[in-house]
């Protein structure tokens, strides 16, 4: 029951305590959704757990696609302090840039981003995501099999966090080619499990909180006939084994969402009913500004009460 996911925060907000250092026996954890730039609104969800001080109470962090990202500067405690970067127009046109299409260079570049957005422009802190005690967990699709795979074990130095960023934001086509990690290829984590619940669950998860991107009247589609002539030759050359899970998008998203609503101790953060539906490709700075303040007032509507004295918003 959601009751319950708030009243384990309450208590381990108020004893203060830390991965390693519980009073209880629950796994508290957290799934942070993407979806390109409808991440803004998971980002803006994720300042709300920075500025109420809840991290330390999960035990472990996982993100998506867009949501790793989101995850990781919530774990080196940079959200709210990076969130312009979804507005800033430099940032956003040189990350999205749906030109380069015609030049037969990535439209999402997500090399830039991480390599040198997140290490020149607007330091992320690896270090500090390395020694937090809350675990990391940026998911991946495998390109060969389609399977899910939780990149943890790659999360040992700046190198392997990068690359497990990449990784997990390697959007078909548009980011370009596969990311190759130990001689495997990864494409973006939402092909496969757009939110980890079924990972989490599988390493005992007993209490989740889920960040949304998706309202909760929207759906998601299988590809259209046009969309899958065009992509089926880039995976049948780049990712053969993720093109089921691409065209039965609908099928996967369908039981993530049976499996959040089911599961007995799990809430859930959405957009509320009536936001802005954001594409994936959008780039508008007061849209993606707008989808932070929505996704950062959601969730300090919805974690406020556990802590003594709430943020005003």
């Amino acid at each position: 029951m959601t009751a319950s996911v708030l009243q384990l925060l309450r208590d381990r907000k108020a004893q203060g305590s830390t991965p390693g250092n519980r009073s209880d026996d629950a796994r508290l954890v957290l799934l942070v959704e993407g979806g390109s730039s409808r991440g803004a609104y998971s980002s803006g969800m994720t300042i709300a757990i920075e500025q109420l001080g809840l991290l330390p109470a999960f035990d472990a962090v996982y993100g998506s696609s867009a949501g790793t990202l989101n995850a990781a500067w919530l774990l080196c405690g940079r959200a709210e302090a990076t969130q312009h970067a979804w507005w800033d127009p430099l940032i956003m046109r040189t990350t999205i840039n749906l030109g380069n299409a015609l030049r037969l260079k990535p439209v999402v570049d997500t090399h830039f981003l991480v390599h040198t957005v997140y290490t020149e422009i607007m330091p992320m802190g690896f270090q500090e995501i390395l020694d937090n005690p809350v675990e990391f967990h940026p998911m991946a699709t495998d390109a060969r099999t389609g399977e899910s795979v939780d990149l943890y074990d790659q999360v040992r130095d700046q190198a392997g966090v990068q690359r497990a960023l990449r990784a997990s934001t390697a959007m078909p086509i548009l980011a370009g080619k596969p990311v190759e990690i130990d001689g495997r290829s990864f494409v973006d984590a939402g092909l496969s499990e757009a939110v980890p619940i079924r990972t989490a669950l599988a390493q005992r998860a007993t209490h989740i909180v889920a960040l949304r991107t998706m309202r909760a009247d929207e759906t998601s589609s299988a590809p259209s006939r046009g969309e899958r002539l065009v992509a089926s030759r880039w995976f049948a050359r780049r990712a053969p084994g993720a093109l089921d899970p691409w065209l039965r998008s609908d099928v996967f998203r369908a039981e993530e969402e049976r499996l959040l609503a089911t599961h007995p101790a799990t809430l859930q953060i959405r957009p509320p009913l009536g936001s802005a539906r954001i594409g994936r490709t959008e780039r508008r700075p007061h849209l993606l500004r707008s989808a932070v303040a929505t996704g950062r007032q959601a969730a300090l509507s919805e974690l406020a009460g556990c802590v003594e004295e709430p943020l005003r918003t």
